[in-house]
């Protein structure tokens, strides 16, 4: 809703068109633009087929959000190699053939375009029990980086936004347990953020305002990334 409300044309991209029909409805509702396209980004035929359907409805896509995620909580020693697996496939191998298509594209058009990864505290400090979760946010942040430099030259941006806690399907509880209140606490804001929080780091990143950042990492967490032990 976000960017339709400032004229963008959406593409809303999931494994199952159904979950985005609600997003869709409400943005045209608005009198935006969007569509949704099924998608599953540890396919990369997949991800190409998304765009091409996406494309093919609005034209050529400059600003990509890579928001897939997925994380499957356990000890490190209960944690079966299919659920690392899983993890790692989506959250940063996702990423990866997202971002790699869209350059792609991007570069044969000759034109600027603008990559938001979204990340994770959990990549910027340890936390027990999201052992593969925290290391595929570890390495998409450094594949942002990584990205923003061999692509600068093409005029394409990729940075990341690191959000803290935020009550969401991943958290799906966790916040409202004792462990999760015991969690908050540490946050030096004593809170979870809100959603609309997160508005101001993506329109900056998404729009000219921010046409001089690249391979920069936002942190919206309360502070708890720089939180004194």
């Amino acid at each position: 809703m976000l960017l339709a409300g400032q004229a963008a044309h959406v593409i809303a991209a999931a494994r199952r068109i159904d979950k985005l029909e609600s997003l869709v409805a409400e943005i045209t509702g608005a009198g935006g633009k969007a569509v949704a396209v099924e998608c599953d980004v540890t396919s990369v035929g997949s991800v190409k087929a998304a765009f091409e359907s996406g494309e093919a409805k609005f034209g050529g896509v400059e600003i990509i959000i890579n928001n897939a995620g997925i994380t499957l909580p356990s000890p490190v020693l209960e944690t079966p190699p299919d659920d690392w697996q899983a993890v790692i496939d989506t959250n940063l191998t996702g990423a990866w053939n997202v971002a790699q298509e869209s350059a792609r594209r991007l570069i044969a058009a000759g034109k600027p375009g603008s990559i938001i990864n979204i990340a994770s505290v959990a990549g910027l400090r340890p936390m027990r029990r999201v052992a593969a979760y925290a290391a595929s946010k570890a390495g998409l942040i450094h594949l942002t980086r990584t990205l923003a430099v061999e692509w600068a030259e093409n005029n394409i941006r990729v940075n990341a936004i690191a959000p803290g806690f935020f009550p969401s399907e991943l958290s799906d509880g966790y916040l409202e347990s004792s462990r999760g209140r015991e969690t908050i606490s540490r946050v030096p804001m004593t809170r979870a953020g809100e959603w609309p929080e997160l508005d101001g780091p993506l329109l900056l990143l998404a729009s000219d305002a921010g046409s001089y950042m690249t391979g920069a990492i936002l942190s919206v967490d309360g502070g708890l990334n720089v939180a004194a032990l």
